[in-house]
This record gives structure tokens, sequence and C-alpha cells, in this order.
């Protein structure tokens, strides 16, 4: 692990099992690695979707964070991409992820997006660029930048909020989608 630039060393915790089961060691290794040291970039692999891990590692800030499945990560340049944008501070969300943490809420702020404003937004959850979103919904630019503004506005974020809206929409989206 990285952190700084250098390596990061964390002791192994009393509260981790002597020897894995292979179920949850990795997702809460990456919990435990983020409480220690706080904007630590963490990509998780794994095998499912495990819904409060998922939220609980999102819910310190997705700044630096990824979860894939490996199953779906088939392309190494498409695992390089994710990896570089979490290393840089950025999120990788798989969709898989996204659609399970949208599952289920309801009577949330989101209510008030477009069909296409929660589109921009969902692919904004996966870690994608405006230009990324503007070629996979055959949009210019300039149109979804109109929408991730229409996307601020309704969630109430303002300007003022020091250019994290991204990341803040983000989150109300994962949390009341």
């Amino acid at each position: 692990m990285w952190h700084g630039g250098r390596p990061a060393r964390l002791s192994r915790s009393p509260r981790a099992s002597p020897s894995p089961r292979f179920r949850d060691e990795g997702l809460r290794a990456a919990l435990e690695a983020r409480e220690r040291l706080p904007g630590l970039p963490v990509l998780v692999l794994s095998q499912y979707v495990e819904e409060s891990y998922a939220a609980e590692l999102l819910s310190g800030g997705a700044r630096g964070v990824g979860y894939l499945l490996k199953d779906r990560v088939g392309c190494v340049d498409e695992f390089l991409d994710a990896l570089e944008r979490v290393a840089r501070g950025g999120t990788a969300l798989d969709p898989e992820v996204v659609t399970e943490l949208m599952t289920g809420r309801a009577g949330s702020p989101l209510d008030a997006l477009t069909p296409r404003e929660r589109e921009v937004l969902h692919l904004m959850a996966e870690g994608h660029d405006n230009t990324t979103i503007a070629r996979t919904l055959v949009i210019t630019e300039r149109s979804v930048s109109k929408h991730v503004g229409n996307v601020f506005l309704k969630l109430g974020l303002p300007p003022s909020d020091s250019g994290h809206r991204r990341v803040l929409a983000v989150l109300a989206y994962l949390r009341h989608a």
C-alpha cells in the first residue's frame, strides 16, 4: 500500500482473523486502512457487491475510492485507468455497485432530477469525466455541463461548496438513489 508517495505500513489489527476465510477480509482491511490513513486511495476488487461495506467505504468521502467486481474487469487498460483515477483522488465504481447502492431507496432529493440528469449523475458516480459522459450519451460536452449544473442546483449544492460539488452529488446519488 502506498500513501503520499511512500509505502504505508499497517500493523496487523487485533480484530483481524488469524487466517483468511475469503469472505470479507479485503473489504474490512480497506475500511480499516482508510480509517487509519484518511484520504488513502483504495481500490477494492471484490467477487460480489457487499452493499454495507460499499456504503461505508464511500461514506468517508468519495475521493480516492474504487469498488470493482473481479469478473467484470475484463480489460487491463480499463483496470489501469480505474487504478490511476483512484490514485489521483477520483472514483471508479462498477455499474453493478452503483445499482446495488441505489436499490430500494425512495423519497430522496434525486426525485427532482430528470431521467437525463439521472443518467449523467449515474455516469459521474462511475467516475467518468464530462468528455466521457458526452461520448457515452452521444451529446455535447456543453449539454453534459448543463445537466451537471442542474444536478448541483436540484441537490442544493451551490457554487460556494469549494469545488467538491461533483463528489457531494455522487455521494447524494449513492445515498438516496
